[in-house]
């Protein structure tokens, strides 16, 4: 984040996210494990812990499914025929909800947490093409505690839930390939815990973990967080993995077959402490909560995001780490090195976990589009050249001016520079390509002195670059290009000058232009 907001925001997080977990010895026992196996077919005891099916996108009080009362399946519009999905809320510090409870505010669950239970609801049940079972995993007065004490009633609530499926199963034949849990934050490891509990011949179909909590996950066994182990698919999303004072909120470590750490995971655009104007527009009071808690919710807003714009599905590209992942060199697609993020991802695994990285907007859609520039410069100045260059993309639907290039070293002699270049908008099919050297005033009276010293019509020697060839990837259609300057025999780049690049095919002989 960069400013001096960094460490009474992390502050502030730790009270309102982590509560008992910041600056006290809870230790390092892994929570859970005194329980001990438990059989999860006998009736459950009374439990705090509601399941409730949604009928439409606008229900928001919801009809209660009680395990062992199969007449609630009925009541509750179960349909057999369709895929499950079960949403799970995370921790919460906020006070009790009244959801589908009798009170003066039945509609209303507290607004300060889980107003994007709502949104998920809405965005599932929209889906006409795709129907399904839409319920939701109210664990809310065991979850309103310390954090570490709801850290250990989440292994409970994963039984409950396992116990909820297996029931399922027993009563009206409902197989748990069809089943997919989607937790937020702790919610994910409750779904972890509920995937562990059914047993290797019970598989759920599939975990999604948005943001899955890292204070007391991060480093345990498997066995104590989700782990790709508790599903036949396990797909998590990672948007809130900055380290302050030892800890983050969401988990670092990759803990599904797919791990996707939109623009590295760390923070995401536009939840910057500095954005909280923005925020007090849009929700009043509520804004410096809605800050605080932006980053890790915008997992959340990923995966709607992939329910509500199906047609700008966002992709994940398999790298090591960011670093490489800024520079361009990850946008491959082949032997599944990328997916889909979200709702339709592609369940191809092959056996090993994979971490993907992206950049997105700070608004729906998300969706960017990646290319990988690769600009070949000979440098004919004597010394090392930090310099600025914008570009200008000509595609067959749009244009896209003034384009800033950073290559973080200065120019020295013949060398390839890879860069990542991503675009808010599609502009079709990249045909032309405006490369411009935005000189400093001080680089432009160097070159206008040595033209005017030099006799007319020769060309100074070592005091310019040579613009040779710009290599293009495409990352969402991976297709490949090859731009060369207009005027093949005009290589040099002077400042403030601006070149034409066309595509062509480079031979060990000559430049061929394509034909547009």
């Amino acid at each position: 984040m960069g400013s001096p907001f960094q460490a009474p925001l992390f502050l502030v997080l730790c009270i309102f996210i982590q509560s008992s977990a910041c600056g006290q010895g809870l230790g390092t026992e892994p929570f859970g494990r005194s329980y001990g196996a438990t059989d999860i077919r006998k009736p459950l005891q009374k439990t705090e812990t509601r399941f409730l099916l949604f009928k439409s996108e606008s229900d928001r009080l919801g009809c209660q499914l009680q395990v062992q009362h199969p007449e609630t399946l009925q009541e509750c519009g179960f349909n057999t025929s369709q895929p499950l999905v079960m949403i799970i809320h995370g921790w919460s510090g906020s006070e009790r909800a009244t959801l589908g409870k009798n009170s003066d505010s039945d509609s209303q669950m507290d607004g300060l947490l889980e107003t994007w239970i709502w949104k998920l609801v809405g965005a599932l049940k929209s889906r006409q093409s795709q129907p399904v079972n839409v319920g939701f995993v109210d664990w809310i007065s065991l979850a309103h505690q310390h954090y570490a004490v709801a850290v250990r009633n989440a292994r409970v609530v994963g039984q409950e839930v396992a116990a909820l499926l297996l029931w399922l199963e027993e009563s009206v034949k409902f197989p748990q390939s069809k089943v997919h849990l989607i937790g937020y934050s702790l919610g994910a490891h409750v779904s972890g815990f509920a995937g562990s509990s059914m047993g290797r011949k019970h598989k759920i179909g599939r975990i999604t973990g948005l943001d899955p909590a890292g204070p007391l996950f991060e480093g345990t066994s498997p066995s104590d967080r989700l782990s790709p182990d508790d599903a036949s698919f396990v797909d998590a999303i990672h948007t809130f993995t900055q380290r302050r004072m030892g800890l983050s909120v969401g988990i670092q470590q990759p803990i599904a077959h797919y791990d996707f750490y939109p623009n590295g995971g760390t923070f995401q655009p536009g939840c910057h402490f500095l954005e909280l104007y923005k925020h007090i527009a849009e929700h009043g009071l509520n804004a410096i909560t809605q800050t605080i808690k932006c980053a890790h919710e915008r997992s959340v807003h990923l995966f709607i995001d992939s329910l509500r714009h199906s047609d700008l599905q966002s992709t994940g590209f398999q790298c090591s780490d960011m670093d490489s992942f800024r520079q361009g060199l990850c946008l491959s697609c082949k032997k599944g090195r990328c997916n889909t993020l979200g709702y339709d991802i592609r369940r191809d695994w092959s056996g090993k976990s994979k971490k993907l990285f992206l950049i997105t907007r700070a608004q729906a859609p998300f969706r960017v589009y990646h290319y990988q520039f690769m600009i070949q410069f000979i440098n004919q100045i004597e010394k090392p050249a930090e310099l600025t260059f914008t570009m200008s993309l000509l595609g067959t639907k749009e244009e896209t001016k003034k384009i800033p290039i950073t290559l973080g070293e200065g120019i020295t002699s013949n060398k390839t520079y890879s860069l990542l270049i991503t675009l808010d908008k599609d502009i079709g099919e990249l045909i032309a390509i405006k490369f411009k050297w935005e000189s400093s005033a001080v680089w432009a009276n160097v070159w206008n002195t040595v033209q005017t010293i030099m006799p007319w019509g020769i060309t100074p020697h070592n005091s310019g670059l040579l613009l040779k060839t710009i290599w293009v990837k495409a990352g969402e259609t991976q297709q490949r290009m090859t731009f060369c300057p207009e005027n093949v025999d005009d290589l040099q780049l002077h400042p403030t000058q601006e070149k034409v690049l066309v595509k062509c095919e480079v031979n060990s002989k000559r430049l061929k232009r394509k034909s547009r």
